[in-house]
């Protein structure tokens, strides 16, 4: 099986996959996805088997662990790497924490500490963003790159291009200054207000998707709406057509 660079976050169908696991994933297979991105995964018991069953891989993988201690993060990470799981995400450190260089140094330096337990597992961590980090500035600069400058090696960044621009920055301009630290970006689509609700299928928005895309082209394409006034599930589905159709996929 030929694996597509696109994959889909789960946290979009989250409703129908509480509902059915097995169900849900299936019809994520029959859409045209052979990679798929869990959240909270060790919540989701049989969640191997049902990915294998569907004929699905997830080389990322959001769960939150910054501020946990080192040994329930190895406990993460033991299960991330049971599931084939290659990259563990961290999706979200709250507003207060990047107001601050002390404060995103924290967070950086908890980053550099998981690598290190990830690395002995051979994962690799990252983390997400959403708008605040765009939002709030240190030194001059917006408190992600920022935090990126204070990142080992290791530690990779999954770009959400849709809450870059909610933060009042170019996502294309953001990836040309990253380079090959980004390792996946969230895609998606809509007006970039701060109402997930706005949020519509890849290519029906306003973001300029082809060259978000072309700024990062080995990056892995992780389709996601927060949330919709239109059926989810569609909207994921005229996603991967969408970039199917524009040779994105």
């Amino acid at each position: 099986m030929t694996s597509s660079p696109v994959s889909v976050q789960l946290y979009t169908v989250r409703e129908a996959l509480q509902d059915d696991l097995q169900g849900t994933l299936n019809k994520l297979a029959e859409v045209g996805f052979t990679q798929v991105e869990p959240f909270a995964f060790t919540n989701f018991p049989g969640l191997g088997d049902a990915l294998k069953a569907a004929g699905l891989t997830a080389p990322t993988v959001h769960v939150h662990f910054l501020g946990e201690s080192d040994e329930d993060i190895a406990a993460v990470f033991d299960a991330a790497r049971e599931l084939g799981i290659q990259t563990v995400i961290d999706p979200h450190a709250p507003d207060e924490l990047w107001k601050t260089a002390e404060g995103v140094d924290g967070i950086a330096a908890q980053l550099n500490d998981a690598a290190k337990i990830a690395a002995e597992r051979g994962l690799r961590v990252g983390y997400h963003n959403h708008a605040h980090e765009f939002e709030n500035k240190i030194d001059g600069q917006n408190a992600l790159e920022y935090f990126v400058s204070k990142l080992d090696p290791e530690v990779v960044i999954e770009l959400d291009t849709y809450w870059v621009a909610v933060g009042g920055a170019d996502p294309v301009e953001v990836l040309g200054r990253l380079g090959d630290r980004v390792v996946a970006l969230h895609i998606k689509d809509g007006p970039a207000t701060k109402e997930t609700k706005d949020q519509v299928a890849v290519g029906a928005g306003s973001l300029p998707i082809r060259e978000i895309i072309e700024a990062a082209p080995n990056a892995l394409r992780v389709i996601e709406l927060d949330d919709s006034r239109d059926n989810r599930f569609t909207a994921v589905s005229d996603s991967f057509a969408y970039l199917t159709k524009e040779g994105l996929a």
